[in-house]
C-alpha cells in the first residue's frame, strides 16, 4: 500500500518497546523503585496517560522528560500508521485475501483462465452464465480489477509459475484455459499445467497456425485462433447471414431460447445400448440429439431414430435450458439418480 511500510511499522515497535526498557532501568537505578514500580512509571510516562507521582531528583526529571519526548514521537508514528492500515482497508484486504484463499481451496472440478484479456475474459462470461467454477490468473493490475469486478476468484500471479498454478487448485482442476496475449507465455503456461496434470483438459490460444502446433506439441488439447475464428465468422456472416445468427444464438451459454449441449454417456445410465427411438428422447425431454460422438472420435452427424447409445460415447444435445436438463438427467448415472 502506498504510503505504509511493514518494515518502519516494525522499526517503530522495537523502539518503543526499547524506550520503555530503558525507562525502566533508568528508574529502577535513579528512583530506586522495584522493577514493577519502575516499569509502571515507564509505562504511565511513555504514553502520556500521566504521572503517578512526581520524579525525585533532577536525573528522573530529565529521564521523565525524554520518555515523554520519545513517547509523544512513537506513540503520534504508530497511532497515525494504525489509522492509515483502517483508512486504506489493509486490514479488510489481509481478510479477503484469507477468504477468497479459503473459497479457492474448497473449489474443485473448476476451470484456470490464465491470461485475463479480452479472449479470457469472453470465456468467464460464458462460465458465469452456465454456473462454471473458476479461478483466473494474472499478474497485471488492470486484469485483475476487472476479474474481481466479476466476482471472479482471482490469484495476482503468473500462470507460467508452478507455485501459482498450485494456488489455484491445478491438482483438483477439471481444466485450464491458457488465454494470455502472447504465443510464448501460453506455450510456458501449456508446459506447465500438463507436466503437473497429465489428464488436465487444455484448451490454448494462438495467434496463428504456427504457434497452434508448437501449442498442440506442448500438449494442449484444443487450440483456437481467434483472428482465424473472427475471419470466418465474418466470412458467414455475408455468405450465410441467418446460419451466422442461428449458430450465434445457440453457441452461447446466455442464450434462452436453444442452446448446444454435450453429454457423455456412462456405463451406469440404462441408456447405453439403445436407440433414440426407443428412449423417445424428444417425447421425454423435448430437446434434440443433433449429433453422436462414437468413442473413436467420428461424428454420426445426423443420427436416426434407430441411433444406438454406446458407452463413452458424446451426445451433441439441442433445446432450451429446461430440455436440456431433462435431457442430462435421462444419461444420469443410476446412483446420481437415487441420490
Amino acid at each position: 500500500m502506498e504510503g505504509f511500510s511493514v518494515r518502519r511499522f516494525g522499526y517503530a515497535v522495537v523502539a518503543f518497546t526499547g524506550v520503555l526498557l530503558v525507562g525502566t532501568i533508568g528508574f529502577r537505578l535513579i528512583v530506586g523503585e522495584g522493577w514493577v514500580a519502575s516499569f509502571y512509571r515507564s509505562i504511565v510516562t511513555t504514553t502520556l496517560t500521566g504521572l503517578d507521582s512526581s520524579p525525585r531528583g533532577p536525573a528522573a526529571e530529565l529521564l521523565t522528560v525524554l520518555l515523554l519526548l520519545a513517547g509523544v514521537a512513537l506513540f503520534l508514528f504508530i497511532a497515525g500508521a494504525i489509522s492509515q492500515l483502517i483508512a486504506h482497508g489493509v486490514l479488510e484486504d489481509a481478510v479477503g485475501q484469507r477468504r477468497k484463499r479459503r473459497v479457492i481451496d474448497r473449489m474443485t472440478g473448476h476451470t484456470i483462465i490464465c491470461g485475463f484479456g479480452r479472449v479470457g475474459r469472453r470465456a468467464a462470461t460464458e462460465f458465469i452464465a452456465t454456473g462454471e467454477p473458476f479461478v483466473v490468473i494474472d499478474i497485471t493490475p488492470e486484469s485483475v480489477a476487472a476479474a474481481e469486478s466479476m466476482g471472479a476468484a482471482v490469484i495476482d500471479g503468473d500462470g507460467t509459475e508452478d507455485a501459482d498454478l498450485e494456488a489455484a487448485g491445478l491438482s483438483r482442476a477439471r481444466s485450464l484455459v491458457a488465454s494470455a496475449d502472447s504465443d510464448e507465455i501460453n506455450l510456458f503456461i501449456t508446459l506447465s499445467a500438463r507436466a503437473a496434470r497429465p489428464d488436465l483438459f487444455i484448451v490454448a490460444r494462438a495467434s496463428d497456425e504456427s504457434a497452434a502446433r508448437k501449442l498442440r506439441l506442448a500438449g494442449a488439447n484444443r487450440v483456437v485462433e481467434p483472428y482465424s475464428a473472427a475471419g470466418l465468422n465474418i466470412a458467414n456472416l455475408v455468405l450465410k447471414p441467418q446460419v451466422a445468427a442461428f449458430l450465434d444464438v445457440v453457441s452461447t451459454a446466455s442464450g434462452d431460447e436453444l442452446r448446444f449441449e454435450e453429454i457423455e454417456v456412462p456405463e451406469t445410465c440404462g441408456a447405453s445400448g439403445r436407440s433414440i427411438r426407443e428412449l423417445r428422447v424428444r417425447d421425454e425431454t423435448g430437446a434434440m440429439v443433433v449429433a453422436i460422438r462414437k468413442s473413436d472420435g467420428t461424428f454420426d452427424a445426423t443420427p436416426s431414430p434407430d441411433a444406438i447409445f454406446e458407452v463413452g460415447d458424446v451426445v451433441i444435445g439441442a433445446g432450451t435450458p429446461d430440455e436440456l436438463a431433462r435431457l442430462e438427467e435421462l444419461f444420469a448415472r443410476r446412483e446420481a439418480r437415487v441420490g
